[in-house]
């Protein structure tokens, strides 16, 4: 399941070397974080940042002689998802977008300003992570995908060190890397071949746990508007740090209903306004969190911690405990009764083993409906159905889809119990999608962790009429309600 089983490598080599041991079923939810580039005290990551740093300046001083052709744009500011690193939003899988024209062109028409040099630098330093500052559609993955392609010498030749040392010989193989390093001289990106651990004919790629975060990086737009209070603080110029205040202030005033006390959601809708007015607030937040930049190698590690807790060495404990289940590795007739048997069976190691404990992180509930279901689906291995996540047919992805040829197939939602839609969803979406998907049959689970959850999913099921519907699974994974003794 992990490069350390599949690789035959025991996991203290690993975690000696400095690397995660990533998963080769999911993508984990990780990213690279430049800052931690930036804040580090290893030569080697500072030269990483400041090679990050003159690409994007190629980048500007290109961007600034005018309008650039596609063919271009596609060389230079487009990139594939480095996918061999196992990290990302994918599901059952390692498949992703990668930075596309979009971004290309988002990008190509922000870096003159955003990048600008002048003779009094606010910030100690320029930091791609401020492109994702200015606009919503710039998140933690594509930074963590354009600080990928741009270290992706180092992270190759890293993996290659240690395949060379530690990896059978049998495993691994030589593989033509393309667009590794870029040449300043002929401007264009250079291939290179490597000795890199192959699993079914493909590379993988390790990478340092000390570069990675959870959640998302320590500069990103949400951080900046929550705390948008604390940055006009920062202004030394007094003129200026008033007219940030007065425009911000007029935002507020101009919302609907100006009487009542704004919302979490008005105040950052004024700050997002204010930012885009007065665009050098950005460099006085970089400054901030560069100011405080020793707590953001504390923060991920506390964040790659509980990743590798919940998603490795839980998931292991996990996947034992449900193999002694009985059945649970043998295959049933049709994909809805091999669907429904695994969520029986997650349900009975949750509720009456010590599984509840592992879809806790460390004692509080998965935050989000995602966690439960790369747990579930990395747990859903060893089976001779095809299982995975279907692509978004224009009425949202499905979260799971068990299969078996081409006219047997059914469907896994998840679903918190305090999922406010919940009524809805379960009226009209699961619905939807079984028709998109051309399937009937479909397995709804509710994974509740309060007995106030529990009540309100009753009371849904009861109005919708659907209390006995044995197509709809509820786990209680309340820690609260099982003895103190649960059965090993």
């Amino acid at each position: 399941m992990n490069f350390s089983d599949f690789f035959e490598v025991p996991p203290a080599t690993l975690a000696g070397y400095g690397a995660f041991d990533v998963s080769l079923i999911s993508d984990l939810p990780l990213f690279i974080d430049p800052f931690l580039l930036f804040n580090s005290s290893k030569p080697e990551y500072q030269a990483l940042h400041e090679s990050i740093l003159k690409y994007l300046t190629f980048l500007r001083d290109k961007s600034s002689e005018g309008p650039l052709s596609d063919g271009l744009l596609r060389a230079w500011f487009c990139f594939k998802e480095v996918k061999e690193n196992w990290f990302g939003f994918t599901i059952l899988g390692n498949g992703g977008r990668g930075l596309g024209m979009e971004f290309a062109r988002s990008l190509n028409g922000s870096l003159t300003t955003l990048f600008a040099d002048t003779d009094m630098p606010i910030a100690e330093s320029h930091h791609m992570e401020k492109v994702s500052l200015i606009q919503d559609g710039v998140g933690r993955d594509s930074i963590s995908d354009f600080t990928t392609n741009l270290i992706k010498e180092f992270l190759l030749e890293y993996s290659q060190t240690f395949a060379l040392t530690h990896v059978p010989a049998k495993k691994r193989k030589n593989f033509t890397i393309r667009r590794v390093s870029f040449n300043y001289d002929t401007e264009s990106w250079i291939d290179r071949s490597y000795t890199l651990p192959a699993k079914d004919g493909k590379f993988v790629l390790l990478t340092p746990e000390d570069m990675l975060t959870g959640d998302e990086t320590w500069i990103n737009r949400q951080d900046l508007l929550n705390h948008f209070s604390t940055v006009p603080r920062a202004i030394t110029d007094a003129a200026l740090r008033e007219q940030v205040s007065n425009y911000f202030n007029r935002q507020l005033r101009s919302r609907p209903r100006p009487s009542r006390p704004p919302t979490q959601k008005e105040k950052k809708a004024a700050a997002g306004a204010t930012i885009a007015q007065f665009p050098e607030l950005l460099d006085f937040y970089i400054a901030l969190k560069e100011m405080a930049g020793d707590q953001a190698a504390n923060v991920s590690y506390r964040r790659v911690e509980e990743t590798e807790e919940v998603f490795v060495e839980q998931l292991r404990t996990l996947i034992g405990k449900l193999g002694s289940l009985d059945n649970f590795y043998q295959q049933p007739v049709t994909s809805y009764d091999e669907a429904l048997s695994r969520v029986l069976a997650f349900k009975q190691y949750v509720e009456n083993q010590d599984g509840y404990k592992l879809v806790n992180k460390r004692g509080q509930p998965f935050s989000n409906e995602k966690d439960v279901q790369l747990y579930f689906g990395l747990a859903f291995t060893g089976t001779a159905f095809d299982v995975n996540r279907e692509p978004d047919n224009g009425r949202g992805p499905v979260d799971f889809a068990v299969s078996r040829g081409a006219y047997d197939k059914a469907l896994i939602e998840f679903k918190l119990g305090s999922n406010s839609q919940l009524s809805r969803n379960l009226r009209n979406q699961v619905a939807v999608y079984e028709a998109a998907n051309r399937t009937p049959k479909s397995v709804k689970v509710i994974v509740n962790y309060t007995a106030n959850d529990e009540r309100r999913v009753q009371r849904i099921l009861r109005e919708l009429g659907l209390s006995d519907d044995p197509s709809i699974v509820l786990i209680d994974a309340r820690s609260d309600n099982k003895p103190s003794g649960s059965r090993a």
